[in-house]
């Protein structure tokens, strides 16, 4: 037999590494990123076009690369980051692997220019395919510009997998936040297609949260500090009266290297159970440190997993100082019985002088003397104004006379498509009533329906939405007093791709800016209370995959509205609202299915309920 085994060659090797290095152009991002962090640099530029598919360039004022490096760094497992497999527990640098170079180099079009400190001139390469095109002298400054254009322009199959450029910049977006927060003392600039997304000057890392995610971050925060033999904890938490439904503000960071830890995220949320209503996720900021050799970097190329020698211990080191600063600074209510709370002094006291109370006696107070004239007070009763009923002459006129009688809800046939036959479809629902708070029974003429009615107001509610936005005749409610809500810049680009969208369901906006939307109109459906939970629904849906088609989009806003303001399981339901429910779910076109594919309704026949006392 023929041998059959045979080596790969260099670029199909990169290429299958490259699949699972670069998954999408954040990954690009990400790589790049790190590797300027690693050569020392104080002030970092990105620049995207179309989402990354296009174009992502970083330009750092780094050591740079002599031309013998530059050419080197592209193969594979070229790197300067270790010397020998013991590095790998003593690492201070963001990659080690020497695989992202020449995986992106494998499947697009790069362009490198570098210059070192010490050398007058720098080098020029150009890469497609891992195919070097050129390399030549060129005059560049002190620093590394690394250029990646059309990505996956020689994996098609790969290309077609990418979302629109909405998401793969928000994809972007997410990657910058976390090298961002993780070195908050370097200087970095984001541009994308031409304009300026964020500039942000070196800072402390408190100020580096707040220049991200805008100014009134600030009053959310609540700080960590605590060192133990083992770790060394610190960052920012926020309070619980601030936690979303949405995720999207939840940083671990190991060793200034952003980490996925749902064992650590688990930790979090146990120091606020209590604190936070269900369902939603506190905000957090937290930076690790811990010895280089307690912790395992290489698990994935991507390096955000890892794994601890000791992670119980540093799950409950991480618990009780979450614990202990929502209790310091007063954010978790504490109980103390042996502290008499009237001798505690107010924080604006504790530098007042103590002095002796004055007391003013009235040695002419008489208490039975009724003519006695009170004394002045503070408060001064104004004279009233005389005429005030002229201001309604005029209104004499009689409005006009409306029959105010019992509201009745016009509604198509019930859908015969429920009943056991034709004979079926002359029946009405005349008579319901609620089970354990959650379904709707009702008797029909071939024995028995059972509504779940969460889910029928969900079909009902999405119906209505999409005929709102593909007619855009939905009717709003004006605010008495605007709604002025506060996002993050990221948030803020997602409600502008879909403002139209929600214009049509029947939101009305004023001034959106950087950091805030204003709301002065919200469909009837919806309540006052109720907008801002509306949003972070939205955000955090929208912040999912999203495909290219228009309609996707409509699609996905209905059932979001339909999910979020839909009747929950423990709401009580008179006998009339039961009747128009089931009426409104028998009128949707399709009655039998949520907008989620889950089943509205069941029937139970007489046959069924009769077997079951054989």
């Amino acid at each position: 037999m023929a041998d059959i085994i045979r080596l790969l060659p260099d670029h199909v090797a990169n290429q299958i590494a490259a699949g699972e290095v670069v998954q999408r152009p954040a990954s690009v991002v990400k790589e790049l990123l790190e590797n300027a962090i690693d050569a020392q640099s104080t002030d970092i530029k990105l620049i995207v076009k179309d989402g990354g598919k296009t174009l992502v360039q970083v330009v750092d004022n780094g050591m740079g690369m002599s031309d013998t490096d530059a050419r080197l760094s592209f193969e594979r497992h070229a790197t300067s980051k270790i010397q020998k497999a013991e590095d790998l527990f003593n690492l201070h640098t963001k990659g080690f692997r020497g695989e992202a170079l020449a995986s992106i180099a494998a499947i697009a079009h790069v362009e490198m220019m570098t210059r070192t400190g010490d050398d007058e001139v720098g080098t020029h390469i150009k890469i497609e395919g891992s195919k070097i095109i050129s390399q030549e002298v060129a005059v560049v400054p002190k620093g590394t510009s690394m250029m990646v254009k059309n990505l996956f322009f020689n994996i098609p199959a790969r290309r077609n997998f990418l979302k629109s450029d909405q998401v793969e910049f928000r994809h972007i977006v997410d990657e910058f936040h976390r090298v961002a927060l993780a070195h908050p003392q370097i200087s970095f600039s984001f541009y994308n297609n031409g304009s300026d997304v964020f500039n942000l000057p070196g800072n402390d890392f408190k100020k580096r949260i707040v220049q991200i995610f805008g100014r009134k971050t600030n009053e959310k925060l609540v700080p960590l500090n605590e060192e133990t033999n083992v770790v060394r904890i610190s960052g920012y938490i926020q309070k619980p009266e601030f936690a979303k439904k949405s995720r999207g503000e939840q940083f671990f960071f190991a060793n200034n290297r952003f980490i996925k830890s749902p064992y650590l995220h688990h930790a979090v949320l146990g120091a606020f159970e209590g604190l936070i209503r269900p369902g939603t996720h506190p905000g957090y900021f937290i930076c690790l440190e811990v010895d280089p050799a307690t912790i395992d970097i290489n698990i994935h190329p991507t390096k955000t997993e890892v794994k601890f020698d000791d992670e119980h211990t540093l799950y409950a080191y991480l618990k009780s100082t979450i614990k202990h600063s929502l209790g310091q600074f007063n954010v978790a209510p504490s109980l103390d019985f042996d502290k008499d709370q009237n001798l505690e002094t107010p924080y604006n006291f504790k530098d007042k002088a103590v002095s002796l109370p004055s007391i003013s006696v009235d040695a002419d107070f008489n208490p039975f003397e009724k003519s006695r004239a009170p004394k002045e007070s503070g408060y001064s009763r104004q004279p009233s104004a005389k005429g005030w009923e002229t201001m309604y002459q005029g209104l004499e006129r009689k409005l006009p006379q409306r029959d105010i009688g019992i509201l009745e809800m016009e509604s198509e046939g019930i859908n015969s498509s429920i009943f056991g036959s034709s004979a079926d479809t002359a029946e009405t629902i005349t008579t319901t009533f609620q089970l354990r708070k959650k379904y709707i029974v009702s008797t029909i003429k071939s024995g028995m329906l059972i509504i779940n009615q969460s889910r029928a107001h969900q079909r009902v509610l999405y119906e209505g939405f999409l005929r709102n936005i593909t007619i855009k005749e939905a009717v709003s409610q004006q605010l008495l007093f605007p709604l002025t809500l506060n996002f993050t810049r990221g948030e803020i680009a997602i409600l502008m791709e879909i403002q139209e969208s929600l214009s049509a369901v029947g939101f009305v906006f004023g001034d959106i800016t950087s950091e805030t939307v204003e709301v002065k109109g919200v469909p009837v459906v919806v309540t006052e209370s109720e907008v801002q939970m509306v949003m972070e629904q939205l955000i955090s849906d929208f912040q999912m995959e999203l495909e290219e088609d228009s309609f996707s989009q409509v699609d996905m806003l209905a059932k979001t509205l339909a999910k979020t303001l839909s009747l929950k399981t423990g709401e009580v339901l008179d006998q009339r609202s039961q009747m128009e429910l089931v009426n409104d779910l028998f009128a949707c076109k399709e009655s039998a299915l949520s907008p989620f594919n889950k089943r509205t309704y069941t029937t139970i026949t007489e046959s069924d309920i009769d077997r079951k006392f054989i």
